[in-house]
């Protein structure tokens, strides 16, 4: 039985660290892995302290989780389940309930909220896992509505090769913004160098031709490849301890048998 029920509590727009890990876990899982969703308090945990995909790493117990949990049901964002079998409590998470966002946008924020800031090849490799974002331009435009609305924040131009992307979603006391990089200053050079000494010419080099678009492009190809290949490390170490448990069950039955 699902206990969420409507309310005209204030749209939340800050959150400690344990709480926005704990939301973006449970938004990721509720993406890729719907079979085991809603999840129990002990998956929470495993998420919550997964070492692919989280930035920082962290090591909650579960008491730090429960509580948490039980922080984001007071302000809505998350729900626990009464399985009527009497098993144990399942979360769900209710952005979808609690703000107007896209899927893209919802995959974007869960991504930010388990890693933090990111280019946005990056960005969108990690997103597709949960939600398709065909393209760096589909993101942008997804990202600008976020943007306007002050849900994220960036460094630069979401046009910019190079920006990265955050979530705004920090306390005040935490301090993180996106800072743009700050320009290159070469009028001191200029002005320090002893006036009786001159400068020194260099042939001026053309700089490179290059397709912004394309270099996205590449940079995102290449971020998903590596978000990929975690997964498959992840799959074959999982694969690796069922077949270990497999092989303990069948030498305890060959023992039982005497074979």
């Amino acid at each position: 039985m699902d206990e969420f029920t409507n309310d005209e509590r204030p749209e939340v727009r800050e959150l400690s660290s344990r709480q926005r890990r704990v939301l973006g876990v449970l938004i990721e899982k509720g993406l890729t892995t719907p079979e085991y969703y809603p999840l129990t308090l002990k998956a929470v945990m495993t998420g919550s302290n997964q070492k692919s995909n989280r930035s920082p790493v962290v090591d909650y117990d579960e008491d730090t989780i429960e509580e948490t949990l039980d922080q984001l049901k007071e302000a809505g964002l998350v729900g626990a389940l009464h399985p009527d079998s009497g098993r144990s409590l399942r979360y769900r998470h209710y952005v979808r309930k609690r703000y107007e966002f896209s899927e893209p946008q919802i995959a974007v924020l869960a991504e930010l909220l388990c890693r933090g800031r990111q280019t946005l090849g990056e960005l969108r490799g990690r997103a597709s896992r949960m939600v398709p974002i065909e393209n760096l331009s589909l993101l942008r435009s997804e990202l600008n509505d976020l943007l306007s609305r002050g849900y994220i924040q960036a460094s630069g131009s979401l046009e910019r090769r190079g920006v990265e992307v955050d979530h705004a979603f920090y306390r005040p006391n935490e301090n993180r913004g996106v800072m743009p990089a700050m320009p290159v200053d070469n009028t001191l050079a200029s002005t320090s160098a002893p006036p009786s000494v001159a400068p020194t010419m260099h042939p001026q080099v053309a700089a490179p031709v290059t397709d912004s678009a394309k270099v996205d492009e590449l940079e995102s190809q290449i971020a998903e490849l590596v978000s990929q290949n975690q997964e498959l490390r992840d799959e074959v170490n999982q694969l690796r301890g069922t077949m270990n448990g497999l092989q303990l069950k069948v030498d305890r039955l060959c023992r039982d048998l005497g074979v």
